[in-house]
C-alpha cells in the first residue's frame, strides 16, 4: 500500500522515515575514512568530477581525519547536544567509500558499528566501484543493522556525465543498482540539478527515470561552483551559468512530482562553505530555499508523486 504524504510537508522527509522505522530521533554521523576516488588517483582520471571539491560535501574533510571511533564519538556527542538525537547512522561520506581492499573496508565498517547507539550503516560510493565481493561484504551487516548504499548518479544523460568527467555511464549505474537491490540493501540515489548544458526537459527525463527505479531514498543537489574546481574556469570565462533561485525552486518541485511517495527525500539542495562558494551565492540560504520549495508546492496544490496520477 502506498504511504500518505505527511501533513507537515508535501514530500516524504527522511527524518520521518527514520522516526517510523526506529521510533526515535536518528541522525547521521559523517565519517571520513581517508579514501580517495578512481577519478582522482589516475585509475580512471585525474582531478575528479569538474564540480568536485570535497571540502564542500563533508565537514570532516576540512581537516586531517581522526580515527573512526573518535569521529563517531565526537559526532554523536554533537548530535545529542544540538538535536537531542538518540540513535545514529554511521555515514561514510567523503570520496568513494568502497574503493579499497576488502579487508580495509571490513575493518572500517566494523569499527563504525561497534557502538550500541549506531542502528544503521550508510556508504556513499560510485556505481563503478561496487563489485560483487564488496556488495557481499556490505550485505553481511544486514544481520545486525539497517544498511544503505548511496550512489552518485547525478544525471541519466551520458553526454552530461562525460562533460563533468564522471568516469562512468548510465548503464554502469543501472547495473550497480540491480546488483545492490538483489542483495536487499537499501539505496539512496544522488542527482544534481543545473549541470552544465542540461535543459529543463533533460532534467525532467532524469526525474522520470529515477521515479521508475526501485530505490528507497533520494538526495537532490544544486549544481554550485566551488573554488579550486575545474568548473571554476568555465564560470569565470562565461561558459557556465548557475541557476537562479526561483529557477531552482521550480525545478525541485517539478522533480518531486515525478517521485513515488514511498521514496524518502534526504536532501533538497546543497550548501557549500561560504569560504569556497563562488556561485550561486544564494546557495548558502538553505532554510530559505526549503521554505520556498514548500511554498511553491503549496501554491501549486501539488506534492511528491503528483505527476504519477
Amino acid at each position: 500500500m502506498e504511504r500518505m504524504i505527511s501533513q507537515t510537508k508535501r514530500y516524504y522527509q527522511f527524518s520521518e522515515y527514520l522516526k517510523e522505522r526506529f521510533g526515535c530521533k536518528v541522525y547521521k554521523v559523517t565519517i571520513d575514512a581517508g579514501f580517495t576516488c578512481p577519478n582522482r588517483d589516475g585509475k580512471l582520471g585525474w582531478g575528479g568530477c569538474t564540480y568536485c571539491n570535497n571540502l564542500g560535501f563533508s565537514a570532516n574533510s576540512r581537516h586531517e581525519p581522526l580515527p573512526i571511533r573518535e569521529q563517531i564519538e565526537q559526532g554523536m556527542a554533537f548530535m545529542r547536544k544540538r538535536y537531542k538525537a538518540e540513535k545514529f547512522i554511521a555515514y561514510f561520506q567523503a570520496y568513494t567509500n568502497t574503493y579499497a581492499p576488502i579487508e580495509t573496508l571490513r575493518a572500517n565498517y566494523s569499527a563504525a558499528l561497534e557502538f550500541d547507539d549506531i542502528v544503521a550503516l550508510s556508504i556513499g560510493t560510485r556505481p563503478d566501484c561496487a563489485p560483487d565481493p564488496v556488495l557481499d561484504l556490505i550485505g553481511s551487516y544486514q544481520a545486525s543493522h539497517e544498511v544503505w548504499v548511496e550512489y552518485g548518479l547525478q544525471s541519466i544523460h551520458d553526454r552530461t556525465l562525460r562533460l563533468v568527467n564522471r568516469g562512468h555511464n548510465y548503464a554502469t549505474f543501472l547495473d550497480a543498482l540491480e546488483r545492490t537491490r538483489r542483495r536487499g540493501l537499501k539505496v539512496c540515489v544522488h542527482v544534481i540539478l543545473g549541470l552544465p548544458g542540461e535543459s529543463h526537459a533533460e532534467m525532467m527525463a532524469t526525474a522520470q527515470a529515477v521515479g521508475q527505479m526501485d530505490i528507497d531514498s533520494l538526495k537532490i543537489h544544486l549544481m554550485h561552483v566551488l573554488r579550486d574546481t575545474p568548473i571554476e574556469k568555465d564560470l569565470t570565462e562565461g561558459r557556465f551559468k548557475a541557476l537562479e533561485f526561483d529557477e531552482y525552486v521550480n525545478l525541485v518541485c517539478d522533480f518531486l512530482e515525478y517521485l513515488p511517495p514511498k521514496v524518502s527525500i534526504q536532501r533538497l539542495t546543497a550548501d557549500g562553505p561560504r569560504s569556497i562558494l563562488l556561485a550561486p551565492k544564494w546557495a548558502t540560504q538553505k532554510s530559505k530555499i526549503i521554505a520556498a520549495i514548500d511554498a511553491e508546492l503549496e501554491r501549486r496544490g501539488s506534492q511528491q508523486g503528483s505527476r504519477l496520477g
